[in-house]
């Protein structure tokens, strides 16, 4: 495969919650153009990772860049309008706004010339209705978010992270709790996004997904990367079969 760009980069992370090392001086790569794979045992410090990388937490120590561009300190509205989107382990939609509210609360106006424009327009509103048609939950725009599945609703946080069309998304295991026929909907999405260019980061206990989905990943243990490369050599690789079978 030829080379790629680094999209993000961390040197030295950690991050500590009462003396326990959720993240521990993980120094990672993932590249542009690539759907890029974050794996480990359960309490290996994915999301403490993605929270980092993302601002929703402060590191203590070490540095976070993106197309080299240092943004540690960067607070997550700034992080996200640099062009990083990013869903949650948890679903996070708005459970009484209906699925079409949830998709125009996404785009939110950020100078007072958006404000009066107002995001509401007939074109913000049918982009909207795109994106849900293209994440196959269209049908559903006039329920409340609290009304549709779980599944349904992992499709329209992923639905609403996509609306400000940003190059860069990462995904808190989007298979988590959804059943297989919407998982194969998820999987055909990224392929199809990455495709048109987006570059992604996928944190996913569901090794089948990952295996399938991902070129590039970075196996994490204990707050740290143990193993990085492709599917293939990953998982042969001793350390990752230690991690997660004691072998």
């Amino acid at each position: 495969m030829a080379a790629a760009d680094t999209v993000l980069r961390t040197e030295g992370l950690t991050k500590s919650f009462g003396g326990v090392h959720a993240v521990d001086g993980a120094t990672t790569e993932f590249y542009e153009g690539r759907i890029n794979g974050l794996i480990g045992p359960n309490g290996s410090g994915k999301t403490t990772f993605f929270n980092c990388v993302t601002g929703m937490i402060r590191p203590d120590s070490g540095t976070v860049t993106m197309h080299g561009k240092d943004v540690t300190r960067w607070a997550p509205h700034k992080i996200a309008r640099a062009g990083l989107g990013r869903s949650f382990q948890l679903c996070r939609v708005f459970p009484r706004m209906t699925v079409l509210e949830n998709m125009l609360v996404a785009v939110q106006p950020r100078t007072l010339g958006e404000y009066l424009a107002n995001t509401r327009s007939a074109e913000t509103v049918e982009k909207a209705r795109a994106m849900l048609a293209r994440v196959g939950i269209d049908h559903l725009e006039a329920s409340e978010a609290r009304d549709i599945s779980y599944g349904q609703q992992k499709l329209l946080e992923l639905g609403s992270t996509l609306m400000t069309d940003p190059p860069f998304v990462m995904l808190d295991e989007p298979a988590g709790g959804v059943n297989p026929s919407l998982i194969e909907r998820i999987a055909l999405l990224v392929r199809e996004l990455n495709d048109e260019g987006t570059t992604f980061l996928i944190v996913e206990h569901n090794m089948d997904l990952i295996m399938s989905l991902c070129d590039h990943i970075v196996v994490f243990d204990r707050g740290r990367p143990i193993a990085t490369g492709t599917p293939d050599v990953v998982k042969s690789d001793p350390k990752v079969l230690e991690a997660y079978l004691g072998v």
